[in-house]
């Protein structure tokens, strides 16, 4: 995806301001408007995760109109494409639904980074994943681990199933087939989804967290929006989706302890806050363990942390500035309140930001 044309708007309101104060100053007219100071200029090309789609577009549209002179090109094609394509260095940087694993890390081979240097992973968008399902009549329901794990699984196939009506005496529930719709790609949102299944109901999910969808069955979209159209779509459909698209869909509120929460960004927020860092990562690797058996009140489990990723050192030194001035924008209050404003993210709380600034200040 180029949005470049974000870019555009802020040279042309430059150039004009330019020539409009210069006739002022020949009539004795007032001074020029200020134009940006900013000595930034180039090409910046990154991709991955759709989940940041939205916010991505708004962090450059932010980002060029203070940089008029970058452009930054930002493809949406799922969290493994991205991570792939910043392995083969066709991108300075990815945008990836989960970090990298200690075996990938280990593997090296990164094409972008400079001979022997570390990554850094920094948690810039934090997201509730959304459990939405299409029934005519229901907007919400209450939904435990085990009842989610018996639906996605193909063991639970029909809307009135004693389990669904069991958390949900209020509601009507049809006699209707269930249709699960899971992803066709390899997507961070997947895997966060099935880490979140195989751990709070691991006698029912019995498969391990994948980005590719484990198990046989349901029906296949490609990518965000494709998921979000299937089950918009369909009859009796249920998927699971970065919150900020569940529109209109009905949503599932899970449950946490003794409660049912819904999901919200403030939900996210308090189970990243509450999770521990990945263990033996290097200072810029700041890959969090997300808790998802948490009883803690206020958290809401389904929850993805979508990375940007870049290098400690590239081998082109332009790639370093503007990665590292672009990340820098994104980490910032301004940039995290953006994300929460257009995509609906949960802002990184201020003793992130610690960490996530000062694995940013590596990037050279």
């Amino acid at each position: 995806m180029n949005l470049k044309r974000f870019g555009v708007p802020a040279v042309v309101a430059v150039t004009a301001a330019l020539a409009l104060s210069s006739c002022a100053s020949n009539e004795g007219g007032a001074a020029a408007p200020e134009e940006s100071t900013s000595t930034l200029s180039g090409n910046l090309v990154g991709a991955g995760a759709s989940s940041q789609d939205t916010a991505q577009q708004s962090w450059i549209a932010g980002f060029q109109t203070a940089n008029p002179d970058v452009t930054i090109d930002y493809d949406p094609s799922g969290s493994g494409a991205g991570r792939d394509t910043f392995l083969e260095g066709a991108s300075a940087f990815a945008g990836s639904d989960r970090a990298f694993k200690d075996e990938e890390i280990a593997e090296g081979g990164f094409a972008s980074c400079a001979a022997d240097s570390n990554i850094v992973e920094l948690p810039l968008y934090i997201s509730p994943i959304a459990v939405i399902f299409n029934v005519e009549g229901v907007d919400s329901l209450n939904l435990d681990a085990a009842t989610i794990a018996g639906i996605f699984s193909g063991a639970i196939t029909n809307w009135n199933d004693p389990a669904i009506a069991a958390e949900n005496p209020d509601a009507t529930l049809p006699d209707l087939a269930i249709t699960p719709v899971h992803r066709s790609d390899d997507s961070g949102t997947t895997e966060n989804f099935t880490d979140y299944l195989g751990a709070v109901a691991p006698d029912v999910w019995t498969s391990e967290a994948d980005g590719v969808w484990p198990i046989e069955g349901g029906e296949a979209a490609q990518g965000t929006s494709g998921l979000v159209d299937a089950v918009t779509n369909g009859t009796g459909t249920i998927g699971y989706a970065d919150a900020s698209r569940a529109g209109d869909l009905g949503t599932v509120s899970v449950k946490v302890g003794d409660e049912f929460v819904e999901f919200s960004p403030e939900a996210a927020a308090a189970i990243v806050d509450h999770s521990p860092l990945a263990e033996g990562r290097t200072e810029g690797d700041v890959a969090i363990e997300i808790d998802r058996t948490s009883e803690e009140a206020g958290v809401y489990p389904i929850v993805l942390v979508s990375y940007l990723i870049g290098c400690e050192q590239y081998e082109d030194p332009a790639n370093a500035e503007l990665v590292k001035s672009y990340f820098s924008y994104i980490a910032s209050p301004e940039g995290q309140d953006v994300a929460a404003t257009d995509a609906g993210s949960a802002p990184i709380s201020d003793s992130l930001r610690e960490k996530v600034d000062a694995a940013i200040a590596l990037i050279k």
